[in-house]
Protein backbone atom coordinates (compact mmCIF):
# COMPACT_ATOMS: atom_id res chain seq x y z
CA UNK A 1 0.00 0.00 0.00
CA UNK A 2 1.05 3.35 -0.71
CA UNK A 3 -0.09 6.90 0.46
CA UNK A 4 0.80 10.04 -0.74
CA UNK A 5 -0.30 13.40 0.69
CA UNK A 6 0.21 17.07 0.20
CA UNK A 7 -0.04 19.99 2.15
CA UNK A 8 0.06 23.84 0.94
CA UNK A 9 2.27 26.37 2.02
CA UNK A 10 0.59 30.10 3.08
CA UNK A 11 1.11 33.88 2.90
CA UNK A 12 0.28 35.55 5.71
CA UNK A 13 -1.82 39.14 4.99
CA UNK A 14 -1.88 40.50 9.00
CA UNK A 15 -2.22 38.88 12.42
CA UNK A 16 1.14 36.63 12.13
CA UNK A 17 2.63 36.55 16.08
CA UNK A 18 -0.85 36.94 17.54
CA UNK A 19 -1.20 33.38 17.38
CA UNK A 20 2.21 33.18 19.42
CA UNK A 21 1.38 31.79 23.34
CA UNK A 22 0.54 33.95 25.83
CA UNK A 23 -1.13 36.54 23.69
CA UNK A 24 -3.83 34.68 22.39
CA UNK A 25 -4.85 33.27 25.87
CA UNK A 26 -4.62 36.45 27.20
CA UNK A 27 -5.72 38.78 24.84
CA UNK A 28 -7.16 36.74 21.59
CA UNK A 29 -5.41 36.85 18.54
CA UNK A 30 -6.34 36.84 14.66
CA UNK A 31 -4.38 35.80 11.40
CA UNK A 32 -5.88 36.69 7.66
CA UNK A 33 -3.87 34.19 5.31
CA UNK A 34 -4.36 31.71 2.33
CA UNK A 35 -2.86 29.10 0.97
CA UNK A 36 -0.25 28.76 -2.64
CA UNK A 37 0.44 26.36 -5.13
CA UNK A 38 3.35 25.04 -3.37
CA UNK A 39 3.28 22.33 -0.96
CA UNK A 40 5.07 19.66 1.54
CA UNK A 41 4.75 16.30 0.57
CA UNK A 42 4.56 12.66 2.24
CA UNK A 43 4.66 9.38 1.20
CA UNK A 44 4.18 6.14 2.80
CA UNK A 45 5.27 2.65 1.31
CA UNK A 46 3.84 -0.09 3.71
CA UNK A 47 6.66 -2.84 4.45
CA UNK A 48 6.50 -6.63 6.18
CA UNK A 49 10.05 -5.94 8.45
CA UNK A 50 10.49 -4.11 11.84
CA UNK A 51 11.71 -0.73 10.80
CA UNK A 52 11.07 2.58 9.46
CA UNK A 53 13.21 4.27 7.12
CA UNK A 54 12.84 7.75 6.43
CA UNK A 55 14.35 10.03 3.35
CA UNK A 56 14.15 13.57 3.34
CA UNK A 57 14.25 14.07 -0.76
CA UNK A 58 15.22 17.98 0.02
CA UNK A 59 18.25 17.46 2.05
CA UNK A 60 18.97 13.84 0.72
CA UNK A 61 18.98 12.20 4.48
CA UNK A 62 18.24 8.95 5.01
CA UNK A 63 17.56 7.13 8.38
CA UNK A 64 16.31 4.14 9.96
CA UNK A 65 14.44 3.64 13.25
CA UNK A 66 13.27 -0.09 15.17
CA UNK A 67 9.72 0.13 15.58
CA UNK A 68 10.81 -0.49 19.86
CA UNK A 69 13.26 2.18 19.78
CA UNK A 70 13.37 5.29 21.45
CA UNK A 71 13.36 8.07 19.45
CA UNK A 72 15.65 10.90 20.24
CA UNK A 73 14.93 14.53 19.40
CA UNK A 74 18.15 15.65 18.55
CA UNK A 75 17.35 18.23 15.46
CA UNK A 76 17.41 14.88 12.53
CA UNK A 77 14.30 14.51 11.03
CA UNK A 78 12.48 15.77 14.38
CA UNK A 79 9.13 16.39 13.30
CA UNK A 80 8.89 13.14 11.36
CA UNK A 81 10.23 11.46 15.13
CA UNK A 82 7.74 12.81 16.82
CA UNK A 83 4.65 12.45 14.47
CA UNK A 84 5.41 8.69 14.73
CA UNK A 85 5.22 9.12 18.48
CA UNK A 86 2.23 10.52 18.50
CA UNK A 87 0.03 8.64 16.08
CA UNK A 88 1.27 5.73 17.51
CA UNK A 89 2.82 3.80 14.28
CA UNK A 90 4.28 0.86 14.80
CA UNK A 91 4.55 -0.90 11.67
CA UNK A 92 7.18 -1.07 9.16
CA UNK A 93 7.42 1.42 6.45
CA UNK A 94 9.64 3.25 3.97
CA UNK A 95 8.37 7.38 4.78
CA UNK A 96 9.80 10.02 2.02
CA UNK A 97 9.46 13.75 2.65
CA UNK A 98 10.18 16.64 0.79
CA UNK A 99 8.87 20.55 -0.10
CA UNK A 100 8.99 22.98 -3.20
CA UNK A 101 10.29 25.54 -0.61
CA UNK A 102 13.04 24.79 1.70
CA UNK A 103 12.53 25.69 5.79
CA UNK A 104 13.00 29.16 6.71
CA UNK A 105 11.59 30.80 3.81
CA UNK A 106 8.51 32.42 5.95
CA UNK A 107 5.97 30.29 3.76
CA UNK A 108 5.27 27.65 6.51
CA UNK A 109 6.71 24.80 5.07
CA UNK A 110 7.06 22.49 8.38
CA UNK A 111 3.86 23.13 9.63
CA UNK A 112 2.59 22.47 6.07
CA UNK A 113 4.86 19.11 6.45
CA UNK A 114 3.95 17.89 9.80
CA UNK A 115 -0.09 17.97 8.41
CA UNK A 116 1.14 16.14 5.38
CA UNK A 117 2.49 13.33 7.83
CA UNK A 118 -0.28 13.70 9.99
CA UNK A 119 -2.81 13.40 6.81
CA UNK A 120 -0.66 10.42 4.99
CA UNK A 121 -0.90 8.60 8.30
CA UNK A 122 -4.60 9.44 9.17
CA UNK A 123 -5.05 7.90 5.51
CA UNK A 124 -3.00 4.83 6.10
CA UNK A 125 -4.75 4.06 9.42
CA UNK A 126 -8.23 5.01 8.64
CA UNK A 127 -8.75 7.32 11.35
CA UNK A 128 -11.90 9.37 10.77
CA UNK A 129 -9.90 13.22 11.61
CA UNK A 130 -11.98 16.58 11.34
CA UNK A 131 -9.95 19.09 9.67
CA UNK A 132 -9.98 20.75 13.09
CA UNK A 133 -8.87 17.19 14.51
CA UNK A 134 -6.10 17.54 12.06
CA UNK A 135 -4.61 20.91 12.41
CA UNK A 136 -4.53 20.41 16.09
CA UNK A 137 -2.92 17.39 16.00
CA UNK A 138 0.01 18.89 13.66
CA UNK A 139 0.14 21.50 16.59
CA UNK A 140 0.58 19.15 19.05
CA UNK A 141 3.59 17.66 17.25
CA UNK A 142 5.40 20.35 16.24
CA UNK A 143 5.18 23.02 19.55
CA UNK A 144 4.60 19.96 22.46
CA UNK A 145 6.25 16.83 21.54
CA UNK A 146 9.28 18.53 19.08
CA UNK A 147 9.09 21.86 21.31
CA UNK A 148 9.68 23.74 17.86
CA UNK A 149 8.64 27.25 18.53
CA UNK A 150 6.07 29.30 16.80
CA UNK A 151 2.23 29.59 16.46
CA UNK A 152 -0.54 27.70 15.77
CA UNK A 153 -1.79 29.70 12.33
CA UNK A 154 0.49 27.38 9.90
CA UNK A 155 -1.14 24.56 10.72
CA UNK A 156 -4.67 25.32 10.09
CA UNK A 157 -3.59 27.06 7.28
CA UNK A 158 -2.27 24.07 5.44
CA UNK A 159 -5.32 22.04 6.65
CA UNK A 160 -8.06 24.13 5.81
CA UNK A 161 -6.53 26.00 2.50
CA UNK A 162 -7.89 28.95 0.66
CA UNK A 163 -8.20 32.37 2.61
CA UNK A 164 -9.09 32.27 5.88
CA UNK A 165 -9.79 34.79 8.60
CA UNK A 166 -8.28 32.37 12.09
CA UNK A 167 -9.68 33.52 15.33
CA UNK A 168 -7.90 31.83 18.73
CA UNK A 169 -9.66 32.87 21.52
CA UNK A 170 -8.25 31.63 24.59
CA UNK A 171 -7.94 28.04 24.17
CA UNK A 172 -10.04 27.83 20.88
CA UNK A 173 -9.30 27.92 17.50
CA UNK A 174 -12.51 29.15 14.87
CA UNK A 175 -11.56 29.41 11.34
CA UNK A 176 -13.65 31.37 9.05
CA UNK A 177 -13.53 30.76 5.47
CA UNK A 178 -13.73 33.80 3.00
CA UNK A 179 -16.46 34.19 0.39
CA UNK A 180 -14.38 36.86 -1.72
CA UNK A 181 -15.50 37.68 -5.18
CA UNK A 182 -13.92 35.67 -8.50
CA UNK A 183 -12.46 39.29 -9.56
CA UNK A 184 -11.25 40.57 -6.50
CA UNK A 185 -9.40 37.12 -6.35
CA UNK A 186 -8.23 37.69 -10.10
CA UNK A 187 -6.92 41.34 -9.21
CA UNK A 188 -5.43 40.36 -6.52
CA UNK A 189 -3.34 37.58 -8.06
CA UNK A 190 -2.46 40.14 -10.70
CA UNK A 191 -1.16 42.40 -8.12
CA UNK A 192 0.58 40.45 -5.54
CA UNK A 193 4.25 39.39 -5.58
CA UNK A 194 6.22 36.95 -3.80
CA UNK A 195 10.24 37.98 -3.45
CA UNK A 196 12.74 35.87 -1.90
CA UNK A 197 15.26 38.12 0.12
CA UNK A 198 18.13 35.56 -0.74
CA UNK A 199 18.23 34.35 2.89
CA UNK A 200 16.85 31.90 4.69
CA UNK A 201 15.73 32.56 8.77
CA UNK A 202 15.96 30.73 11.95
CA UNK A 203 12.57 31.55 13.07
CA UNK A 204 13.03 30.55 17.08
CA UNK A 205 15.26 33.60 18.24
CA UNK A 206 12.92 36.02 16.68
CA UNK A 207 9.95 34.60 18.35
CA UNK A 208 11.55 33.98 21.44
CA UNK A 209 12.51 37.99 21.38
CA UNK A 210 8.94 38.86 20.53
CA UNK A 211 7.31 36.25 24.11
CA UNK A 212 9.92 38.05 25.88
CA UNK A 213 8.95 41.03 24.96
CA UNK A 214 5.72 40.81 25.55
CA UNK A 215 6.30 38.67 28.74
CA UNK A 216 8.14 42.01 30.28
CA UNK A 217 4.65 43.90 29.19
CA UNK A 218 6.94 46.34 26.92
CA UNK A 219 4.46 48.94 25.31
CA UNK A 220 6.11 48.86 21.98
CA UNK A 221 5.58 44.92 21.70
CA UNK A 222 2.15 44.92 22.84
CA UNK A 223 1.17 47.86 20.41
CA UNK A 224 2.65 46.20 17.78
CA UNK A 225 0.79 42.99 18.60
CA UNK A 226 -2.31 44.94 19.08
CA UNK A 227 -1.82 46.47 15.87
CA UNK A 228 -1.37 43.96 13.68
CA UNK A 229 -4.33 42.20 14.74
CA UNK A 230 -7.17 45.01 13.94
CA UNK A 231 -5.10 44.89 10.52
CA UNK A 232 -5.87 41.67 10.28
CA UNK A 233 -9.31 42.58 10.35
CA UNK A 234 -9.22 45.72 8.03
CA UNK A 235 -7.24 43.68 5.49
CA UNK A 236 -10.56 41.25 5.67
CA UNK A 237 -12.92 43.91 5.10
CA UNK A 238 -11.18 45.66 2.34
CA UNK A 239 -10.66 42.23 0.75
CA UNK A 240 -14.37 41.44 1.16
CA UNK A 241 -15.05 44.81 -0.05
CA UNK A 242 -12.76 44.78 -3.20
CA UNK A 243 -10.59 47.29 -2.23
CA UNK A 244 -7.23 46.43 -3.45
CA UNK A 245 -5.45 49.46 -3.05
CA UNK A 246 -6.35 49.60 0.41
CA UNK A 247 -4.66 46.23 0.95
CA UNK A 248 -1.85 47.72 -0.03
CA UNK A 249 -1.71 50.45 2.28
CA UNK A 250 -2.48 48.57 4.76
CA UNK A 251 0.25 45.67 4.49
CA UNK A 252 2.21 48.72 4.80
CA UNK A 253 1.02 49.39 8.05
CA UNK A 254 1.59 45.92 8.99
CA UNK A 255 4.91 45.85 7.90
CA UNK A 256 5.93 49.31 10.50
CA UNK A 257 4.31 47.08 13.30
CA UNK A 258 6.01 44.40 12.56
CA UNK A 259 9.22 45.87 12.84
CA UNK A 260 8.77 46.65 16.96
CA UNK A 261 7.99 42.45 17.26
CA UNK A 262 12.12 42.33 17.38
CA UNK A 263 15.23 44.22 16.52
CA UNK A 264 15.86 40.80 15.07
CA UNK A 265 12.70 40.97 12.20
CA UNK A 266 14.69 43.21 9.80
CA UNK A 267 18.29 44.12 8.16
CA UNK A 268 19.61 46.51 6.32
CA UNK A 269 19.23 44.42 3.20
CA UNK A 270 15.46 43.45 3.91
CA UNK A 271 14.44 47.40 4.68
CA UNK A 272 16.35 48.21 0.90
CA UNK A 273 14.74 45.87 -0.66
CA UNK A 274 11.34 47.42 0.74
CA UNK A 275 12.39 50.97 0.10
CA UNK A 276 13.14 49.49 -3.68
CA UNK A 277 9.95 47.95 -3.96
CA UNK A 278 8.19 51.21 -2.48
CA UNK A 279 9.93 53.36 -4.53
CA UNK A 280 9.10 51.88 -7.73
CA UNK A 281 5.49 50.81 -7.65
CA UNK A 282 4.40 48.71 -4.58
CA UNK A 283 1.96 50.14 -2.72
CA UNK A 284 2.98 48.05 0.43
CA UNK A 285 4.14 45.01 1.47
CA UNK A 286 5.17 42.35 4.36
CA UNK A 287 7.91 40.03 5.16
CA UNK A 288 6.32 36.64 5.57
CA UNK A 289 6.93 34.65 8.70
CA UNK A 290 8.41 35.25 11.53
CA UNK A 291 11.43 37.33 9.88
CA UNK A 292 14.86 38.12 9.17
CA UNK A 293 15.07 36.69 5.79
CA UNK A 294 12.40 34.20 3.51
CA UNK A 295 10.00 35.85 1.82
CA UNK A 296 8.14 39.31 0.78
CA UNK A 297 4.96 39.83 -0.17
CA UNK A 298 4.00 43.23 -1.89
CA UNK A 299 1.17 44.63 -3.51
CA UNK A 300 2.23 46.30 -6.56
CA UNK A 301 0.55 49.18 -8.58
CA UNK A 302 -0.60 47.04 -12.01
CA UNK A 303 1.35 48.76 -14.44
CA UNK A 304 4.50 49.02 -12.39
CA UNK A 305 4.99 45.65 -11.15
CA UNK A 306 7.39 44.39 -13.76
CA UNK A 307 9.48 47.49 -12.80
CA UNK A 308 9.59 46.35 -9.31
CA UNK A 309 10.21 42.87 -10.39
CA UNK A 310 13.35 44.09 -12.20
CA UNK A 311 14.49 46.64 -9.51
CA UNK A 312 14.32 44.23 -7.45
CA UNK A 313 15.97 41.52 -9.13
CA UNK A 314 18.65 44.05 -9.66
CA UNK A 315 19.26 44.13 -5.59
CA UNK A 316 19.44 40.17 -5.41
CA UNK A 317 16.14 40.18 -4.88
CA UNK A 318 14.36 36.82 -7.10
CA UNK A 319 10.64 37.32 -7.63
CA UNK A 320 8.85 34.05 -7.36
CA UNK A 321 5.15 33.09 -9.69
CA UNK A 322 2.44 31.68 -7.11
CA UNK A 323 -1.35 30.84 -7.58
CA UNK A 324 -3.51 30.87 -4.90
CA UNK A 325 -4.74 26.98 -3.66
CA UNK A 326 -8.30 26.63 -2.30
CA UNK A 327 -8.05 22.89 -1.22
CA UNK A 328 -5.75 22.39 1.43
CA UNK A 329 -4.46 18.85 2.38
CA UNK A 330 -5.20 15.89 0.04
CA UNK A 331 -4.36 12.24 0.77
CA UNK A 332 -4.70 9.67 -1.79
CA UNK A 333 -3.56 6.14 -2.63
CA UNK A 334 -1.43 4.62 -5.55
CA UNK A 335 -1.08 1.31 -6.54
CA UNK A 336 2.07 -0.50 -6.66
Amino acid sequence: MIVRAKAPLRISFAGGGTDVAPYPEERGGCVLSCTIDRYSYCTLVLRDRSTINVKSLDYDIFTSYGLDEELNYDGTLDLVKAALKVVHVRRGMDIFIHSDVLPGAGLGASSAMTVALVGALAHWKRLHLSNYDIAELAYRIEREEAAIKGGRQDQYAATFGGFNFIQFLGGETVVSPLRIKRDTLNELQYRLMLCYTGKRRLSAGIIEDQIKGYLQKREEVICALDKTKKLAIDIKDALLMGKIDEVGLLLHQGWLAKKNFSSKITNPHIDELYEIATKNGALGGKLLGAGGGGYFLFLCQFDKWHKVAQELERCGGKVTNFAFDFYGLQTWEVSR
